[in-house]
């Protein structure tokens, strides 16, 4: 899903009725959003973090110092780690450790929900789905690696239909 795609999706799931116009910059498209009182805003963890705020729905970016901390982690390792590999190989390494991660806990946070699950959702989007199309059930190869994976992307799923 590209990055302009993502955040109009966001913008949406925020309940915002103003549809934003996306830019890109550079090779490796960049989402740039022009407002409307200040400079452009450059970066897909920026722009939907100034969406949840416009939306204010700042609690998606955390509660405390500590869980707005572990936000920002997670949005950083959305745009290096997820963002950043495309081979089978380092998505099978992405996907084992993220495994491992969310075997003890509900979110990326902990109990809460934020922006990072919903970017991350949407950053694994593609390799879940190709898992699918690849195997013929959503969760045939949860048993090896991806069973909370899976659970996280369900859990999401079902936040954005009851939206």
């Amino acid at each position: 899903m590209a990055a302009a795609a993502e955040l109009t999706l966001l913008e949406k799931s925020l309940g915002l009725s103003k549809g934003n116009k996306y830019s890109a910059q550079g090779e490796r498209q960049i989402p740039v959003l022009q407002t409307n009182n200040g400079p452009s805003l450059t970066g897909l963890t920026t722009i939907a973090a100034h969406l949840v705020k416009q939306a204010n729905k700042e609690y998606l970016l955390g509660s405390t110092a500590e869980e707005k901390a572990v936000v920002q982690q997670w949005l950083e390792y959305r745009v290096t780690q997820v963002d950043g590999h495309s081979s089978k190989d380092d998505i099978h390494t992405v996907l084992k450790d993220l495994n491992s991660y969310l075997e003890d806990k509900v979110y990326l946070t902990g109990y809460n929900f934020t922006l990072a699950d919903i970017l991350l959702y949407y950053g694994l989007h593609r390799f879940i789905v190709s898992i699918q199309i690849v195997t013929g059930s959503f969760c045939l190869q949860c048993s090896e690696c991806l069973f909370f994976i899976c659970l996280e992307f369900k859990s999401n799923l079902h936040f954005h239909l009851i939206k």
